[in-house]
């Protein structure tokens, strides 16, 4: 073989798709358990809620049940039950969930998780989209769903040179996409995922017939305008809480996360790190809820220690967030995007973006709808319902 035909063929098997199958040894399982029973905890807060950020006793409860009672076996048997796989990407591994329809003309729709998520988020969401004849739907609802982890996150590659940006993913997953043999795609994302939907569309590839948002960027530049409704107040006001503490942790993953160290070092300071979500009024977030027996939705605490668990398991707690680091585009922002866009905004997310905006940054906004319910992590929370959004928002593009 020539040199030409020997790089040749590593290329060909460098694009190749490979199967893969979640496998942690027992040995990984009884040194987390060691670990969590061998944490030094903090003094309690000096404060009867969580304005100071995750409490104690939900902390200690929560790995009380980690150490003594939850199964990642249950979760490792939920992945290995769908079909995974990992191709190379611009010298990247990138791991995916691929459920094809049964449904001959079911649209193929690639969906993003963020921080701190994982493809565990999206686990309930692929039955109701792939089989929606079997969850309310009709053939023609039906998608093809690829589900990847970001790089740096779960079980793709943690990139070892900087430029995995919001960019350079977003033509990773054009690449992806047409790997697998869709030549015309939509797009959903919530978080990170929203953003990346923004830059894709942006980008404007051929293949991407539109997008949907679940935490879509709306947000003007320059100060408020004198004459605002009282939908643009109270996401003003909701954006001001936003910035005065709650995202503190994106602050310091966006400028020294190489120095959080202790993300791979200590199971519950993981934890605490990637639990606290509150929206920074001192009410329970998301966790303490599950913790409390009161969850938002249908998460649960073991669904919660699940995504915990995946990022303690492939040490991913410091190189997911470099994508913080990585991005330099004002987080929230109002984009400029032409491509097909549909918008669903949660009452518990974050902020509410108000219709006014989202008609500003997406100037052909194909579907708006206000849900009843669900937070930041819709797709999870309420999945028949962030399912019946997806239905609604893109079957136009069909």
């Amino acid at each position: 073989m020539s040199a030409t035909e020997a790089a040749q063929q590593k290329a060909k098997d460098a694009s190749g798709i490979r199967p893969f199958e979640v496998s942690f040894a027992d040995s990984d399982l009884i040194e987390l358990r060691r670990r969590i029973d061998a944490t030094r905890w903090p003094d309690r807060e000096t404060v009867g809620d969580d304005s100071q950020g995750v409490p104690l006793a939900t902390m200690q409860e929560l790995a009380r049940h980690w150490a003594t009672s939850y199964d990642w076996r249950k979760c490792e048997a939920k992945l290995n039950a769908l079909p995974q796989f990992v191709t190379e990407i611009d010298g990247l591994d990138i791991h995916f969930i691929h459920v094809r329809s049964k449904h001959e003309h079911a649209l193929p729709l690639i969906v993003t998780h963020g921080w701190p998520g994982s493809v565990i988020e999206m686990l309930k969401i692929i039955e109701p989209l792939a089989d929606p004849t079997a969850h309310g739907g009709t053939a023609a609802d039906a998608f093809h769903l690829v589900i990847p982890s970001l790089p740096g996150y779960g079980f793709s590659g943690k990139p070892t040179k900087s430029g995995w940006d919001l960019p350079r993913i977003g033509k990773a997953w054009v690449t992806l996409m047409k790997r697998l043999g869709y030549s015309q795609f939509v797009a959903q994302g919530g978080d990170w995922g929203g953003s990346l939907c923004d830059v894709m569309a942006e980008q404007a590839p051929p293949e991407l017939l539109g997008i949907h948002s679940n935490f879509p960027g709306t947000v003007p530049s320059g100060p408020p305008a004198s004459d605002l409704s009282p939908e643009e107040k109270r996401a003003y006001q909701q954006l001001t809480r936003l910035r005065s503490g709650h995202n503190a942790y994106g602050l310091i993953m966006g400028t020294r996360p190489q120095t959080m160290c202790a993300l791979v070092d200590s199971p519950v300071g993981l934890a605490a790190w990637l639990l606290d979500h509150g929206d920074g009024s001192g009410q329970p977030g998301l966790v303490e809820k599950a913790v409390l027996g009161s969850p938002p939705g249908d998460v649960t605490l073991d669904d919660v220690l699940d995504n915990i668990t995946l990022y303690w398991l492939t040490g991913t707690g410091v190189s997911s967030s470099r994508l913080y680091w990585e991005n330099k585009r004002p987080f929230l922002a109002a984009g400029n995007v032409s491509t097909p866009a549909a918008v669903s905004v949660f009452p518990e997310e974050f902020y509410q973006a108000p219709r006014s905006w989202a008609e500003h940054a997406y100037h052909n906004l194909i579907y708006f709808n206000e849900v009843e319910k669900g937070g930041h992590f819709a797709a999870w929370e309420q999945p028949q319902l962030f399912s019946e959004e997806l239905r609604a928002g893109l079957t136009s593009l069909r």
